[in-house]
C-alpha cells in the first residue's frame, strides 16, 4: 500500500507538486492486471458453474447483470468521487480530497444500505422480467438476494478504490483485488461443490463468494484508510456538508441515470437473447466473461484518463488534459485489437474448455467473432467516457448511451426479432451500438466543452 502522507487537514501545502505527470502506462498498468485477475477468476467460476449446465450458467449471468444493475447510483457516486477527488488532488488540496472521500464513504453506505431490502424481496419478480424457464429464474433470484447482502461492501470497495485511483495510487487496489479474488476463487469452488467441510450450495455458493470475498477487501481498505496507510485519507468531523454532496449529486446522477439506462439497455437486449432460447443466453455470458480478458485494457485505460484528465484540469493545464486523454485512447485501442485477435483465433478451443455443450460453443464463438471486429470502437467508448467523467462532463456519454445502446442496440436487435432473423443478426447489433458512441465521444471530446465542467458546480480546489 502506498504510505505517501499528504499535508494534514488545515496544513498549508509546502511539498512538491501531486504527480500529475505520471506516464499513462503508469496508472493504467495496475488497473488492467487487477481487473484481468478479476477476468481470470471469473472464467474460473464460469467454469466450476459451468459444470452444473447451462441453467446454471444463464442464472449466474442474470444474478450479476441484475446486481450491477441495481447498483448504477453506487457507480454514479464512484463518478463524483472520481471528478472531484482527482481536480482537488491536481490542485494540490489534498485536504478536500479527504473529504470528498469521506463524504462519497458515507452517503454510498446509506444508499447500499437502502437498497438491500428491496433487492432481497423484489428478486423474483426483478429475474422473472427475462422469460427464462423457472428453475433458472430460480436460481437467478437466489443469487441476487445473496449478493445485495453485501451491499454495502461492495460500496466501499467502489468508492474507495476511485478515490485512490483519482489521487494516483492505482496499486493499492490492485493488492486489494488480488486477495479479493484469492478468496474469491478458492470460495466459489468450496461453495459450489461442498468441499473443505462447507456446504454445497450449487449457484448460491457463487454469489456468497462473491460477497464474502467483497467484504474481506471492504475491511483491509478500511483499517488502512482508519490507520493512515493509504495516500488519501479520511476527511475527518464536517465532511459531509450540504455543499459537498450537492456537488456529488450534480457530477453524480447524470452517471446514475446513465448506468440505468445502460443497465435497462442490457437487460433489453438479454430479454431479446433469451427469446432465442437458453444456449444463445448462455452463450453470450460466456462470449462476454471471455472477451473481458480484453475489456478490461479498456477500462485500464479509461481510469488513467479519467484521473489525469481531472489532475491536469485542477492544475490548470487543460490542453495538456486534452493530450494525455487522446493518447490513452490510442494505447487502448492498440491493445484492445492485439489482444481481441488472440482470442477470436482460439475461440472454439477457450468456449469448449468452459462448456461441454455443442450448441453453446457454437453461439459462444459466434459471438466472439462479432464483439472482437468491435473492440477498437470498444477502446474509444470506455476511454473517453472515462476522461469525460474525470473532467466532471457526466451528461455526454449519458446521451451517447441512450442514443447508441437503446436507440441502436434494443432498436436493431428488436428489428431482427421482428422480421425472423437467426440470433446472429441479433449480437451483430452490437455493432452499430459501438459505432455510434465511438463517433459520438470522439466529437465531444475534440469540441473541448468538457474543459469548464466543474465551474458550473462551483467546485473550488482552492487549498
Amino acid at each position: 500500500m502506498s504510505t505517501a502522507q499528504p499535508p494534514q487537514e488545515g496544513e498549508a501545502s509546502t511539498t512538491a507538486p501531486p504527480e500529475i505527470q505520471l506516464k499513462i502506462w503508469e496508472l493504467a498498468w495496475p488497473s488492467i492486471l487487477g481487473n484481468l485477475l478479476f477476468s481470470i477468476i471469473g472464467i474460473i467460476s464460469i467454469k466450476i458453474v459451468g459444470s452444473l449446465g447451462s441453467e446454471a450458467v444463464a442464472a449466474v449471468t442474470t444474478g450479476h447483470r441484475l446486481f450491477f444493475a441495481i447498483q448504477a447510483i453506487l457507480m454514479a457516486i464512484s463518478a463524483g468521487t472520481t471528478a472531484m477527488v482527482a481536480r482537488a488532488w491536481g490542485a494540490k488540496n489534498y485536504a478536500e480530497a479527504a473529504r470528498v472521500t469521506s463524504a462519497s464513504l458515507w452517503v454510498g453506505n446509506g444508499v447500499a444500505l437502502t437498497l438491500t431490502l428491496p433487492c432481497i424481496v423484489f428478486a423474483y419478480d426483478i429475474a422473472s422480467v427475462f422469460g427464462l424457464n423457472e428453475a433458472t429464474t430460480r436460481l437467478a433470484a437466489e443469487f441476487i438476494q445473496i449478493l445485495a447482502i453485501f451491499n454495502v461492501s461492495f460500496a466501499i470497495n467502489m468508492i474507495l478504490g476511485a478515490a485512490l485511483r483519482a489521487s494516483g495510487d492505482a496499486k493499492t487496489p490492485l493488492w486489494i483485488g488480488v486477495l479479493m479474488n484469492i478468496v474469491n476463487v478458492f470460495l466459489v469452488y468450496a461453495l459450489v461443490f461442498g468441499h473443505f467441510g462447507l456446504p454445497k450450495m450449487g449457484t448460491s455458493g457463487a454469489a456468497l463468494a462473491s460477497g464474502l470475498s467483497f467484504t474481506v477487501a471492504a475491511v483491509v481498505l478500511l483499517l488502512a484508510l482508519y490507520g493512515k496507510q493509504l495516500r488519501i485519507q479520511a476527511g475527518g468531523v464536517g465532511s459531509i456538508t450540504l455543499a459537498r454532496v450537492k456537488q456529488l449529486y450534480q457530477i453524480g446522477y447524470p452517471a446514475a441515470v446513465e448506468q440505468f439506462i445502460f443497465q435497462l439497455g442490457f437487460i433489453g437486449f438479454l430479454w431479446l437473447v433469451a427469446y432465442y432460447g437458453t444456449a444463445p443466453y448462455a452463450a453470450y455470458g460466456i462470449g462476454v466473461q471471455i472477451l473481458s480478458l480484453s475489456f478490461v485494457v479498456g477500462f485500464g485505460f479509461s481510469i488513467a484518463g479519467a484521473t489525469l484528465v481531472g489532475q491536469y484540469l485542477g492544475a490548470q493545464q487543460p490542453e495538456a488534459a486534452a493530450k494525455q486523454g487522446w493518447r490513452a485512447t490510442r494505447l487502448a485501442i492498440i491493445s484492445m485489437m492485439s489482444l481481441s485477435m488472440v482470442i477470436m483465433f482460439f475461440a472454439r478451443e477457450i468456449s469448449s474448455y468452459l462448456i461441454d455443450d455443442a450448441e453453446v460453443i457454437h453461439y459462444t464463438v459466434i459471438f466472439i467473432y462479432i464483439l472482437g471486429f468491435a473492440q477498437p470502437l470498444m477502446g474509444i467508448e470506455f476511454t473517453l467516457s472515462g476522461c469525460l467523467r474525470g473532467a466532471g462532463d457526466t451528461r455526454y456519454p449519458l446521451l451517447a448511451t441512450m442514443v447508441g445502446l437503446i436507440g441502436v442496440r434494443v432498436g436493431l436487435a428488436a428489428l431482427f426479432t421482428y422480421l425472423g432473423l437467426s440470433v446472429t443478426w441479433i449480437f451483430a447489433a452490437l455493432l452499430g451500438d459501438y459505432l455510434i458512441k465511438a463517433l459520438m465521444l470522439s466529437h465531444r471530446f475534440r469540441s473541448g466543452r468538457w474543459k469548464n465542467k466543474m465551474k458550473r458546480y462551483g467546485f473550488d480546489t482552492t487549498p
